[in-house]
């Protein structure tokens, strides 16, 4: 079995951090792991399997004898250093959006599309964290039943936006505590880095993840009603989305609601989500037994509940999804996708 050199790209990061734990843990016959960063971060050290392992500035030769690389270091830098790594014979697994609406480049969640993976030509993208909860949830109901609209509402964790936005929410909780005045309070990152206005998140709630777009919505809820219909490949599905940032520090939680062609009890549909791959169904309403998101981290499925037809359309039904957005939302569906590559013989 040849061993596979692997390089993380943004090591120090919110995900990439946990790309090193799942790659750990991963049944990739590993070789080199390689930790590549920028050069504030270059000589820095990182734990793996035990080991120290000192990180490395990312440079195109990074990638010299690399057979997988992991990035998630923002849109920039894939844009830059990916075509880099492919020009060397890597593999690019990319979690950033840079690649996504790609017609070249698949866009997979294993669970719901591996065999887009043939059709790769050096890089695959990672979808949008939330997006990819929502497929595991709604694939094995759309394989069963046919799917012709989802509206998603969106309880997004800080997490998502990074290790300064999660260390901001610390702050603010700390400044609610001392009861300082909510004027003083550091709100310099959330609901977008890059927008005109910052609001804290702080025992809040901000209708606003990624800056506006086209028709009002953000370019979060366009990546979820884009990425669904590329994933699943039909574009004739309806997608709508609502996308909140609210102060949860890991775990991504989803509203959905679909319309499905066929009808289906809600035994069924619980039965079509116990039995799909990647997902837990945790649904028992006289128990108060449902998906949250602080029992979410840590784990690499996706949990579904509180599943109910809706009152009014008889192919309605209403879901609530919950995965760790640092994990299936990121890096162990980026890892999954490299596990998923080498079952199927796709690593040359």
């Amino acid at each position: 079995m040849r061993k596979m050199n692997v390089a993380i790209v943004g090591a120090t990061g919110a995900v990439g951090t946990q790309m090193i734990k799942m790659l750990e843990n991963s049944s990739l016959p590993l070789g080199t792991v390689k930790f590549l960063a920028s050069k504030r971060s270059a000589g820095k050290q990182l734990s793996f399997k035990g080991e120290t392992q000192t990180i490395e500035e990312l440079v195109p030769d990074s990638f010299d004898q690399i057979d997988l690389a992991l990035f998630s270091a923002g849109g920039g830098i894939s844009a830059k250093f990916a075509p880099e790594a492919v020009k060397r014979g890597a593999v690019v697994v990319d979690n950033t959006s840079h690649f996504r609406m790609d017609p070249t480049v698949p866009l997979v969640v294993p669970e719901v599309n591996p065999e887009a993976l043939r059709e790769h030509h050096g890089i695959i993208a990672n979808p949008n964290c939330s997006t990819i909860q929502m497929m595991v949830a709604l694939e094995p109901i759309r394989q069963a039943l046919g799917l012709k609209r989802v509206i998603v509402s969106t309880y997004q964790a800080v997490s998502g936006a990074g290790n300064l936005a999660i260390e901001e929410l610390a702050q603010q909780t700390r400044d609610f505590a001392a009861e300082k005045p909510l004027a003083e309070w550091e709100a310099s990152i959330l609901p977008a880095s890059g927008d005109k206005k910052h609001y804290p998140l702080a025992f809040n709630a901000l209708p606003q993840i990624d800056v506006f777009a086209e028709g009002g919505y953000t370019n979060e809820e366009w990546k979820m009603i884009n990425e669904t219909k590329k994933i699943m490949g039909d574009d004739t599905i309806k997608v709508s989305a609502t996308c909140v940032r609210i102060p949860v520090m890991s775990g991504h939680s989803e509203s959905v609601y679909i319309e499905t062609e066929k009808t289906a009890t809600v035994a069924e549909i619980q039965e079509l989500i116990a039995n799909a791959p990647g997902a837990v169904l945790e649904d028992d309403p006289s128990q108060q037994i449902y998906p949250q998101a602080l029992n979410s981290v840590g784990k690499k499925e996706t949990f579904v509940g509180r599943i109910r037809k809706d009152p009014d359309e008889e192919t309605g039904v209403h879901l609530w999804v919950v995965s760790d957005n640092l994990l299936k939302g990121a890096a162990w569906n980026s890892v999954q996708i490299a596990e998923t590559m080498y079952e199927m013989n796709l690593f040359e």
